[in-house]
């Protein structure tokens, strides 16, 4: 029997204070400007605005970015949504619910998702590192295989448009004839944690996972 597993991830900016003084330090005033009364007047009224972009930036870095939803489905099981502010126990839970694939068929169990290989496999493999957790096997091997390895990794943007190019799930669904994501965006998530709204974005992540499988099926020429 071969599996496949879709996934998708979602993520918000650091929430280590020491990070964010690390980002900090690394903003500075536009290059165009060189007055010290210039500068100073960028300091004040600009640079806190450009510490909080570039720390927001964080939310799609593995090195200090935060998992705080992650969806999956077993073949054409529903959907389950493990969600959280503790990122530690997440992907704890995270490797319980796979160990639900027997260990025999690791190997031919391809990882389904979009833009999975860059972003959601290599996130994933980075959280786990910081919060040194051992990741589970079906994870490793994914984020170890090549983009184009679609028997391990089944990357919906890698197998419709192409290594190194890019398509929107939205734009995929629309073309395949799929409902899209819906007015949320991933740019939403991070401001639905702020009010407090992880129901929100659990629900967003269940939608993304579903649509994804819904992509594989029709570019796998499975029954809808």
């Amino acid at each position: 029997m071969n599996y496949f597993l879709t996934i998708d991830i979602e993520t918000i900016p650091t929430q280590r204070q020491d990070v964010r003084d690390y980002v900090a330090k690394t903003v500075t005033h536009p290059g165009n400007i060189s007055k010290p009364e210039t500068i100073a007047k960028w300091n004040e009224e600009s640079r806190p605005a450009a510490i909080d972009e570039a720390v927001n930036k964080t939310g799609l870095d593995g090195a200090f970015g935060q998992i705080v939803c992650v969806g999956v489905a077993l073949g054409d099981a529903a959907p389950v949504v493990l969600s959280g502010m503790d990122e530690p126990d997440l992907l704890n839970r995270l490797n319980v619910h796979l160990n639900k694939v027997p260990p025999n068929q690791y190997l031919s169990t391809s990882i389904v998702g979009h833009n999975v290989s860059t972003f959601d496999l290599r996130f994933l493999m980075q959280r786990y590192i910081v919060n040194s957790i051992r990741p589970h096997q079906l994870i490793k091997l994914a984020a170890e295989a090549k983009p184009w390895e679609k028997e391990r990794v089944y990357d919906t943007m890698v197998q419709f448009a192409g290594v190194g190019n890019r398509i929107s799930l939205d734009k995929l669904c629309l073309a395949l004839g799929i409902e899209g994501k819906g007015m949320t965006t991933g740019a939403d998530v991070w401001p639905m944690v702020q009010a407090g709204k992880l129901d929100d974005v659990a629900r967003y992540c269940e939608n993304d996972v579903a649509i994804t499988r819904a992509a594989y099926r029709r570019m796998t020429f499975q029954a809808a």
